[in-house]
Parts: C-alpha cells; structure tokens; sequence
C-alpha cells in the first residue's frame, strides 16, 4: 500500500462510523441540552441544530445510503453507559456531570439514521470509542483497513477518534461536513488541527468517489 492517506476507499476494506449521532445530542430535547433554560436554547443551540438539520444530517444520511449501496459497513457508535446510574462512566464523563443510562432514549441512535437491522451500534463511556469499546477488534474481525468518520461533536469525540484511529493503524476519512460542533469556529479549528492525521472530503467529493467504483 502507498504510504499517503489519500487513497480512494476500497468498499470491501472500508466502514463509515457515525460517531454520537443520538437523541442525547443530536435532538432538541436531548439530555445534553436539559439544563438550558428555554429561553435561551436558541441563543445557546440555535446556529447548531439549524446547521445539523439543514446541511449535516441531510449529508449523513446520504453518506449512510451511499455506503449502504456500495456494500461498506456502516457502523455506529453512541454515548450509553453500561449501568443505569453510570458507576462505569470514565472519570471525565463523571466530572463533566452527564450520564446516559443503559437503555435509555438518549442513548438510542437518531430515527433519521436509524441503525438497520444487521448494523453494528457500539455504547461507549468515554470520548473516544477505541478507548471504553472493543471497535478495534471488531474493525479486524471485519478485515477493515479504511474508516470514513462522521458525526458529533468535531472537536471532542469526532477529534478523538480520529487520532486514536491513526495511531491504531487505520487511513481514516474525516468528512469534513457530516460532523458539526457548537460554532462554526470550533469545527473549523478542530478540521485545521487533525488535517495531519486524516484525509479530508466532502460529502458530495466522497460521493462522487463512491459512484466510481
């Protein structure tokens, strides 16, 4: 294999995370958002679900469609503690003061891309999902050598994955505008610093690569 990260998928080598994309922080009435007092959800979360509704989940699902299509593994990863009060949680989750109880709506991944039936969904209790999961071995089991990232938030768990993807010895494909953080400056810091350990598309660019094959 070439050592660049900019290769071309390879369906059969290849699987598309959709990173946190739950009712906790991708819903208006998730668990993420309850301490924000309704007067000031649009001043605080406006700009995000207005973004994540209007152009990012739009590009998830037609992310999640066109791998479907192409025969990649579409996989899943949510934030969902192993306990119901949470005692598994890592130390940062606990200090952060949010816990999303095993089973519960909040952890349940967001109807518009509802997992199919055979499709992996893997709960996680830290930032990254390599961490608090066992996805590596899986990705193995799987012969996958290529991982397309999408999803919440860019600069926390979307960030965290990518870096521990690299380090574990996959090509990772970050599309650049299937993830979403709280402002637009947040996202585009957090694309600046993991260009070096990613390559970087757009959804219509991943598409097009996609219709190729």
């Amino acid at each position: 294999m070439p050592l660049t990260r900019n290769l071309p998928l390879t369906p059969s080598q290849s699987a598309l995370l959709f990173i946190d994309v739950q009712n906790f922080s991708a819903h208006r009435e998730g668990g993420e958002f309850k301490d924000i007092a309704p007067e000031d959800f649009e001043k605080t979360c406006g700009w995000y679900f207005e973004k994540f509704e209007a152009e990012t989940l739009p590009n998830m699902q037609a992310l999640q469609s066109a791998c479907r299509r192409a025969g990649i593994e579409v996989m899943y990863t949510t934030i969902e503690s192993l306990t119901k009060d949470g005692r598994d949680r890592s130390l940062d989750y606990k200090i952060t003061g949010f816990n999303v109880p095993k089973g519960a709506w909040d952890a349940k991944v967001l109807d518009a891309i509802a997992p199919g039936e055979d499709e992996i969904v893997l709960p996680k209790s830290s930032s990254s999902v390599f961490i608090s999961t066992n996805i590596d071995y899986i990705l193995r089991n799987l012969e996958v050598r290529q991982i397309v990232l999408s999803g919440l938030l860019t600069d926390q768990c979307v960030e965290s994955a990518v870096r521990d993807a690299c380090d574990l010895g996959y090509l990772v494909t970050l599309v650049t505008d299937a993830c979403l953080t709280f402002t637009q400056e947040r996202h585009d810091n957090s694309l600046k610093t993991i260009k070096g350990y990613c390559r970087q598309v757009t959804t219509a660019e991943l598409l097009r690569e996609l219709s190729k094959g």
